[in-house]
């Protein structure tokens, strides 16, 4: 297929964080100033980022679901409010210290990249809290995973990305199989009826009827189009911008989508009433910081091709956390399906990775 240079991602601007190494002094502003690492870490730094971040999104799912289980329950959208709102402090906070330039505002030339990457992940996010409102987990948690599908998609089509016959045919059978996996591991009740869900509490909401699980569905895949725009936009600014500038956007919009959600809906605030409670909280907005800090290290450094197949870690991650949190203990189409997504994403990692713009341009500096 084409590798031509797409207008989205080929104009001048400060470079945020390159990894190539440099003479002279280091950028300013960079956060992720390194010495020389192994070759393979070093070409698979995107890649090992994203995965790290699934670890701390597993975490912070994991808080969210023992926050639930407290009473009185937290509203989805108390907990998005809580969360973003932390990430947008400390992303302020960090860019004023470090003397980030515009740390409101973002790069001139890119705002309009920036704004888009808050609409698309505020409508990411919000369409999987909303879909679970008449889905179960495990069902949602399938549909949220189609992300990457889409996503190799639109890089190659919006973001001109190199993606060759035989790359295509490898890469997607690796989604495939990775998808598999995650199906697996879920077991969403209209594939395996008989068998209970692998989540806990997934299988315990009410009966919905076929037009709320029909809009479920829907809220889910307008989640899943949020999320696509969200990554093909970070990869898109690449970069040319700081990753808290990124994050200051995504937070900015969630916090103020999730704040008007709970006016319209009449949502009642529900305020700490333990000390437990409050540590839940925080660990939600602290593990949701990392991981967005690491997610968006990532996708600056990897075609989203390649890189959206290391969220499917994160359903690994929970398994494991689950059993040692919850002492859920998986079953063998579990371990399967976790088997499945290591060895898809090791295929990925392993396997030589080809030029990007942004690489090119590093090495040509």
């Amino acid at each position: 297929m084409s590798n031509s240079k797409s207008p989205l991602i080929h104009t001048t601007g400060h470079d945020y964080g390159s990894t190539q190494p440099t003479s002279g002094t280091p950028q300013d502003g960079a956060i992720d100033r390194q010495p020389k690492v192994p070759g393979f870490v070093a070409n698979n730094a995107g890649m090992l980022y994203i995965i790290s971040s699934q670890f701390f999104f597993a975490c912070m799912s994991l808080s969210v679901k023992m926050l639930n289980s407290l009473e009185p329950p937290v509203h989805a959208f108390e907990v998005m409010v809580v969360r973003m709102g932390i990430t947008l402090i400390c992303c302020v906070i960090y860019m004023i210290v470090t003397g980030v330039p515009d740390p409101i505002i973002g790069p001139k030339g890119l705002r309009t990249l920036l704004v888009i990457r808050g609409i698309c992940g505020s409508l990411g996010l919000g369409g999987l809290y909303l879909s679970l409102r008449y889905l179960s987990v495990a069902d949602a948690t399938v549909l949220t995973f189609l992300t990457p599908l889409a996503t190799a998609v639109a890089g190659c089509l919006l973001l001109k990305e190199g993606y060759s016959f035989t790359q295509a045919i490898a890469g997607e059978a690796s989604l495939v199989c990775s998808l598999l996996g995650v199906v697996l591991i879920a077991r969403p009740p209209f594939l395996f009826d008989s068998i209970p869900a692998a989540i806990p509490g997934g299988h315990n909401l009410h009966e919905t009827t076929p037009a709320q699980r029909l809009a479920g569905v829907g809220l889910s895949l307008i989640g899943v189009v949020g999320s696509t725009g969200a990554y093909t936009s970070i990869r898109a600014i690449g970069k040319r911008a700081h990753p808290m500038h990124l994050m200051t956007f995504f937070s900015l919009v969630c916090t103020i989508t999730a704040s008007l959600g709970m006016v319209v809906f009449n949502i009642p605030v529900i305020y700490p009433r333990s000390w437990r409670w409050s540590l839940l909280l925080l660990m939600i907005g602290v593990f949701g910081f990392v991981a967005q800090i690491l997610l968006t290290l990532g996708l600056q450094r990897e075609t989203v091709t390649r890189g959206s197949t290391g969220v499917y870690f994160q359903m690994l991650f929970a398994v494991v956390l689950e059993r040692l949190i919850f002492g859920v203990v998986p079953s063998l189409l579990s371990v399967l399906g976790a088997a499945i997504i290591m060895s898809s994403a090791l295929c990925v990692v392993l396997k030589k990775r080809e030029p990007t713009p942004d690489s090119t341009a590093d090495s040509a500096a």
